[in-house]
């Protein structure tokens, strides 16, 4: 008998995943069985089941896939020079994974995964350890990013690095809230909006409202 192929294996995987991340965009987790799953891909259970055990194997593969994809995008950006400005970095990113990274889906599917995500975190050990892990690298990258903005005068000096980063996540969490939660917020707004706060400017004496 022939040997299976490695590609062959990892496209089996990679329809599996796909598959699943459509029915739970579609449905959430737990309203989604393994049945449903088999349907979506089109698969007997053997088939399957060779590559997770079940429903909360998928979970684990899913999420964890998201938050490394994520934050590798962030640390290899963080790592060109000169570094992308905020808006061009968070543009490039989402295109990549909001737009068209789940194949079969609608453009909010992935949105919609990562909200239910996030949810499934705060019951999951295992999944909240991942999205820790993601966010700590992100952060990382971020301040890295921000440390690069500094020294090539994009940025002033009396706010620290770790503040911005963290902020600029949030832009990012928030974004993708609204993709989730709406559907009509595309990433050109995202860009326009950034740059448009990057342009402002405070007169020379002012103080912090507060």
């Amino acid at each position: 008998m022939a040997r299976v192929s490695q590609e062959h294996l990892d496209a089996r995987r990679r329809q599996i995943l796909d598959g699943a991340a459509r029915c739970f965009a579609r449905n959430g987790f737990h309203a989604t069985s393994m049945q449903d799953v088999l349907a979506e891909v089109g698969l007997s259970a053997g088939a399957v089941y060779r590559y997770f055990r079940g429903k909360e194997e998928l979970i684990g593969a899913i999420a964890t896939e998201a938050f490394a994809g994520i934050r590798g995008a962030f640390e290899e950006a963080s790592r060109a020079t000169p570094p992308p400005t905020p808006d061009v970095l968070l543009g490039a990113v989402f295109r990549l994974f909001l737009e068209e990274r789940i194949e079969g889906a609608d453009r909010q599917a992935f949105a919609r995964l990562i909200i239910q995500v996030w949810t499934e975190t705060l019951r999951n050990e295992r999944l909240a350890g991942a999205l820790s892990e993601g966010y700590d690298g992100m952060r990382v990258a971020w301040t890295r990013l921000v440390t690069a903005y500094r020294e090539n005068g994009l940025l002033r000096a009396d706010v620290p690095s770790d503040h911005v980063a963290r902020t600029l996540i949030a832009t990012a969490q928030g974004f993708i809230a609204q993709q989730a939660l709406f559907g009509d917020v595309s990433v050109e707004v995202l860009e326009d909006g950034l740059r448009g706060l990057m342009s402002m400017s405070v007169p020379e004496g002012d103080a912090p409202i507060g």
